[in-house]
């Protein structure tokens, strides 16, 4: 199966491979067209979507009302929102749209949280449930809303979720979450069936949730975001922030002026209270195609810890059966290629699998008490604002935060905004001069070259591969292309100074600390860091003597 940019770029090598243009019109349709992301796996939605191309043209000398940091579905959701509202909006993104989590997530669009609502009611109290239940049902509510408006084909189809145990441990838990359910508000009900071919003792159906193709999605609110007049930048990393009478974002492309920016980059970048109330996972997934075709229309969960995720979608007039599961914190599974495996081993167990045709993973950020962090960003306590904390709930969190958001910048009367304060958190005692202790970036390497036969014969890396070797007393990452060219970097995480590891199945270096991650050659793919990985500079001996 190809993808449509595939598709594409073989029609224009078939027409013209007699006039000698191959390579050339090849490369440019391929750059045109390609979805860059933050790993090597490419998504079943990435690999067959189009890059998105904006409309409008940002202007420098503006005063936008509201700079948002971050082109997934919460900046651009909370983007139009606010514009809709007679805000002036300007998206800040660093890549593309769907770059990351966005682009790597199951879709799946659920009342039946990660955190159930026996904890929610535990941690927070009964009312405070029933205000969460409330808040993701007005999200999905709002995503039909935006679908129907907006005229966005996506895919989406309203689905029933199954919560199901298969054993005495689980079956006593699910009844504890049948009831706290049911007392948030959520309609809920006992189930004699599950949509997926896997034995169970006991199941809950949920009604009213769903399921879309994400980067349709984001794709269609983000064309209704440019026509109502808001602006969206890509490959614009936003490098520092100055927050004075105005905030004022210093990026590649220019400083932008605002009077309020609003993080929507999963995680914050620089160094923040909510890096130590915010744990990061990596999730697994694969997307397979099933012999019988017969393919689930409702999402299922299991109650192992971590849980799998199932459910279907059709893509290009092919259909999926999508599988998750196997988090684990980021950085802390040293084979990542193992999760797949595991993973693909349990579909295999209960599904006729035809092909295994995509398998990617994705990051998120647990919060520490179960909700996420909406709101005045700890402590600024003007101007700046954050939605961070998600779980593996993004996609309707990602909703509740625009209406939060909405209903903090606009004064609205309150619903939401309240419960879901980043400043419920306590202050670390100690932590100002911590930042200031932490925020330089690491430099122990400046000025320094290596040899690369040293280098090459210490490590003995295969191609593709990446390790952390100590070379001389000191740490070095190293990756090594197919082509055989070596990359170094210091592994130290300029974040907060951890030690990354190497992902070995998104080929990227990963900090297990708080969730920054980067290219094989350094670069920053996602946040908190805003500094690329210091590079080690490398060179024969034969260059050297040139030297």
């Amino acid at each position: 199966m190809k993808s449509a940019t595939e598709r594409f770029c073989v029609f224009i090598w078939e027409y013209n491979a007699s006039h000698g243009r191959i390579i050339v019109v090849l490369f440019l349709i391929k750059s045109f067209f390609m979805i860059n992301r933050d790993g090597s796996c490419i998504s079943l939605w990435q690999d067959n979507s189009e890059a998105y191309l904006p409309a409008n043209q940002a202007d420098v000398k503006a005063m936008y009302d509201v700079i948002i940091v971050g082109g997934g579905i919460t900046g651009i959701t909370t983007a139009l929102q606010l514009q809709t509202a007679g805000r002036k909006c300007l998206v800040l993104e660093a890549y593309n749209i769907g770059f990351g989590t966005t682009g790597g997530t199951t879709a799946h669009l659920n009342t039946l949280l990660d955190t159930p609502y026996t904890t929610i009611s535990k941690n927070f109290g009964d009312e405070n449930s029933r205000i969460v239940a409330d808040a993701v049902k007005a999200a999905i509510s709002l995503i039909k809303t935006n679908i129907e408006k907006y005229q966005i084909d996506c895919g989406f189809s309203d689905a029933d979720a199954y919560l199901f145990a298969q054993d005495e441990k689980q079956e006593k838990e699910l009844q504890e979450i049948f009831n706290a359910t049911k007392e948030a508000g959520i309609t809920t009900s006992y189930s004699d069936c599950l949509p997926v071919p896997i034995p169970f003792v006991k199941a809950i159906k949920v009604p009213g949730q769903g399921k879309f193709n994400p980067l349709q999605y984001v794709y269609g609110i983000a064309a209704a975001f440019e026509k109502a007049g808001g602006v969206i930048v890509q490959d614009c990393r936003v490098n520092g922030v100055e927050n004075n009478e105005y905030v004022e974002a210093e990026t590649d492309k220019g400083v932008f002026k605002g009077q309020e920016l609003i993080y929507a980059t999963h995680i914050p970048p620089g160094i923040n209270l909510l890096h130590l109330r915010c744990v990061p996972y990596r999730s697994y997934v694969v997307a397979v195609t099933l012999s019988n075709n017969e393919y689930p229309k409702d999402l299922a969960y299991d109650m192992v810890d971590p849980y799998h995720y199932y459910r279907a979608q059709e893509v290009n007039g092919n259909t999926y059966l999508i599988a998750g599961g196997k988090d684990h914190k980021t950085a802390h599974e040293e084979n990542t290629d193992k999760s797949f495996l595991q993973l693909e081993a349990q579909v295999l167990k209960h599904f006729p699998v035809k092909n295994i045709e995509y398998r990617w993973s994705s990051q998120y950020f647990e919060s520490a008490d179960g909700l996420p962090y909406i709101g005045h960003l700890p402590g600024h306590p003007q101007h700046i604002y954050v939605a961070t904390g998600f779980g593996g709930n993004g996609m309707v969190y990602s909703h509740v935060a625009a209406l939060t958001l909405k209903e903090i910048l606009l004064n609205e009367e309150e619903k939401y905004s309240s419960l879901f304060n980043p400043n419920r958190i306590k202050p670390v005692a100690g932590f100002t001069n911590f930042i200031k202790h932490n925020a330089d970036v690491v430099k122990q390497f400046a000025n320094k070259w290596f040899s690369h036969e040293e280098i090459q014969e210490l490590a003995e890396l295969a191609p593709g591969e990446g390790r952390v070797v100590t070379y001389n007393k000191q740490k070095i990452g190293l990756f090594k292309h197919e082509t055989g060219a070596l990359y170094a970097v210091n592994p130290i995480c300029t974040h907060m100074k951890c030690e990354v590891k190497w992902n070995i199945a998104e080929r990227t270096w990963d900090c297990p600390c708080h969730g920054a991650r980067y290219s094989y050659d350094g670069s920053v793919l996602t946040g908190p860091a805003d500094h690329e990985l210091e590079q080690i500079r490398i060179r024969s001996l034969q260059e050297e003597e040139k030297h």
